[in-house]
């Protein structure tokens, strides 16, 4: 699989069920896998952030700084 191509369904479940890409078995952490949040690992809880990606940390850390603003700005 080349980096343009997608990632068949079958790859996104086998890397998502491989216990060796979930660290202290919470936290997912997938270099190949490019989703910034993909779905947690119990299914149909919502989703968890790919901390291999760095799109994913700076999602975050703007979801927190924009909570933050509103907080102070409504306070």
């Amino acid at each position: 699989m080349t980096q343009t191509e997608k990632p068949s369904q079958e790859t996104l479940d086998g890397w998502h069920n491989d216990p060796k890409n979930w660290k202290l078995g919470v936290f997912y952490f997938n270099k190949l896998d490019k989703r910034i949040f993909p779905p947690k690992r119990i299914q149909g809880m919502g989703w968890t952030v790919n901390f291999a990606n760095p799109y994913s940390i700076l999602s975050i850390i703007g979801i927190i700084v924009f909570i933050a603003l509103l907080v102070r700005y409504f306070r």
